[in-house]
């Protein structure tokens, strides 16, 4: 697997090797062993999730602010442009995003470290969407950043007409939202 630093640091691009040929493709899409060697990412990963959604669906920015998750996501099918955003208040990039299109074409993965803010927006007609995380789902600490944020001044793909939930159409602004320390 091929791992490459964002100019957030922590978030990684990972490409697995994708052994193809006129019948299909195949990769290994997780080994433990090989990601904690390739990243030096030592948590545990306690829940896979699954999300199938529209074109244009855009979600998050989405955060756990106790049991904060790292996230390993990657797309099945279609095509998202996701993003990352650094909660951290301590951090030097605070408030900083990178974005990433991931696609079942180019098989690639994101690491977004607990800590960090999570999006998407769905770019083609549909996309299965699979994440790993490393903290399981908690409701009650579950907190949202509006997705268009000036403050963070996310660059979304044009033409795409976000389709929202009301969730994540009240989400708050940075200046507004609770962070990590």
């Amino acid at each position: 697997m091929k791992v490459t630093a964002t100019a957030l640091p922590e978030v990684l691009i990972i490409e697995p090797k994708v052994f193809g040929d006129t019948r299909g493709f195949f990769f290994e899409s997780f080994n433990q062993k090989a990601f904690q060697e390739a990243t030096s990412v030592n948590l545990p990963f306690v829940q896979d999730n699954h999300s199938r959604s529209a074109k244009g669906v855009l979600r998050g920015l989405h955060y756990q602010i106790q049991q904060a998750q790292g996230k390993l996501v990657r797309v099945a099918s279609g095509a998202v442009f996701d993003v990352a955003v650094d909660l951290r208040k301590s951090s030097p990039r605070f408030g900083q995003w990178v974005g990433v299109e991931l696609s079942e074409t180019n098989h690639r993965q994101l690491w977004v470290p607990p800590g960090f803010g999570h999006g998407f927006v769905v770019l083609s007609e549909s996309a299965d969407f699979l994440y790993k995380t490393t903290d399981y789902y908690a409701p009650e600490h579950e907190r949202c950043i509006v997705w268009n944020d000036t403050e963070i001044g996310i660059h979304w793909p044009q033409g795409v007409e976000p389709k929202l939930s009301e969730k994540d159409r009240q989400g708050l602004s940075l200046g507004c939202a609770q962070v990590f320390i």
